[in-house]
């Protein structure tokens, strides 16, 4: 398991890539080093929904997996492929608290009211 913070660049459509099977990509830049890392993530399934409420330009922290793959093509050639594998998204954008509420001195007798 591995986190990383950024700001998203890019948010791609979730596609369907057979009956069973949904992916969507995002792209986020890492700035953490002296020079901007562009990271290509992928959500799968039901997790394709964890960015509905994300923007480009958006701070978010990222939690994935990194799942490695070995193939063979049709000529026997064996391939390894990476994928980074969301699993949680925070937003981390500044959070506002609610001001207190400040009881209002305007439905009070002149009485109760005081001088400064």
């Amino acid at each position: 398991m591995f986190k990383i913070k950024g700001e998203i660049k890019v948010i791609g459509e979730a596609v369907q890539v057979t009956e069973k099977f949904k992916k969507r990509a995002f792209v986020l830049i890492d700035d953490s080093s002296q020079y901007p890392q562009y990271i290509n993530f992928q959500l799968t399934q039901d997790r394709c929904e964890l960015l509905k409420d994300c923007q480009i330009g958006q701070q978010i922290e990222v939690n994935f997996n990194i799942r490695g793959k070995e193939w063979t093509d049709k000529e026997g050639n064996i391939r390894y492929f990476n994928s980074l594998d969301v699993w949680r998204i925070e937003n981390q954008e500044n959070i506002v608290e609610p001001l207190p509420v400040i009881p209002s001195f305007l439905d009070t007798d002149e009485d109760d009211v005081l001088p400064f």
